[in-house]
C-alpha cells in the first residue's frame, strides 16, 4: 500500500544551540512539540524521527513516538531521510520536516503533501511566504524564491531576487525549509552530485533545479519560528506561555 510519511531528521550537535531537540519548553522537548504538530496533519499515514543520537532516540521513545537510528556519516537531512525510506518500500510520498520547527502549521504540512501527491508535474514541493520587510528581503540567511505562474520554483537565492527595477506588490517570497518528495524524486536527489549553483549559494534545492526537477510551491501566511539560537528558544517559550 502506498503511504505518506513525515520524517523528522534530528541531530544533537549544533554550532549555535547544542542539543536543541532535547531542550524543554513547558515540560516537553522541542522534538516532541514538532512531532505533535506532525500528528495533526491529516494527510500523513506515519511519522518517524530519524536520528543518529541515542539521547534523542530515547527521548522520542519516552513520549511514545516512532524513531529510527541512522548513520552518523550523513552530511544532510535528505540523506538521513533516504536511509529511513530505503527501509520502507511502502512509503511513496515523504515530507522532510525539520526538528527545530515547533510552530509549523499542520495545514501547511498537508499543503506540502497535496502538492507532491496530487500534482503529476511536481517532483518536490515546498512553502513560501510573502515578504514585505526590507530587512528580511535583504537578509542572506532568509532564502528567497522566484516562481512561475503555476507556482513552480524558478530559482532560490540568498540574494534579493528579483531585482526591483519597477516596484510591484507581493513580488518577494521567503522560503520555508520544509519539503515534500515523491519517492523516486528523493532517491534521484540524494544520488546526484552537488552542483555548481548549490555549492555557490549553499542551497541543496538548487541541485534539483539544476538537474531539471520541478519544485511546486504554495504560499502560506504564517511566520515560522525556527529554533537555531538561545534567543529563538526564548521566543518560542514566550509564545507557549501566552497560549497556556
Amino acid at each position: 500500500m502506498s503511504k505518506t510519511a513525515i520524517i523528522i531528521p534530528a541531530r544533537y550537535g549544533s554550532s549555535r544551540l547544542e542539543g536543541k531537540p532535547l531542550l524543554k519548553v513547558a515540560g516537553k522537548p522541542v522534538i516532541q512539540w514538532v512531532y505533535e504538530k506532525a500528528m495533526r496533519a491529516k494527510l500523513a499515514d506515519m511519522i518517524i524521527v530519524a536520528t543518529d543520537d541515542e539521547r534523542i532516540y530515547n527521548a522520542v521513545k519516552a513520549f511514545g513516538g516512532e524513531v529510527e537510528m541512522t548513520s552518523i556519516n550523513h552530511k544532510c537531512g535528505s540523506d538521513r531521510i533516504r536511509e529511513v525510506v530505503d527501509r520502507h518500500p511502502e512509503i511513496s510520498y515523504i515530507v522532510n520536516l525539520q526538528g527545530d520547527e515547533p510552530l509549523i502549521e499542520p495545514s501547511a504540512i498537508d499543503e506540502v503533501i497535496k502538492n507532491v501527491k496530487y500534482d503529476d508535474l511536481a517532483d518536490i514541493s515546498t512553502l513560501v511566504r510573502v515578504l514585505h520587510d526590507e530587512n528580511e528581503i535583504n537578509n542572506p540567511n532568509l532564502v528567497k524564491c522566484v516562481k512561475d505562474k503555476s507556482g513552480f520554483a524558478l530559482y532560490f537565492s540568498r540574494s534579493k531576487i528579483p531585482y526591483e527595477r519597477n516596484q510591484i506588490e507581493d513580488v518577494f517570497y521567503g522560503h520555508l525549509g520544509i519539503y515534500g518528495y515523491k519517492r523516486e524524486a528523493l532517491v534521484k536527489m540524494t544520488s546526484l552530485a552537488r552542483t555548481p549553483l548549490e555549492k555557490t549559494e549553499s542551497l541543496e534545492q538548487l541541485r534539483a533545479l539544476e538537474n531539471g526537477m520541478k519544485i511546486k510551491t504554495s504560499v502560506v501566511d504564517f511566520v515560522p519560528v525556527g529554533i537555531d539560537t538561545a534567543d529563538d528558544l526564548e521566543k518560542f517559550r514566550q509564545i507557549v506561555e501566552k497560549r497556556l
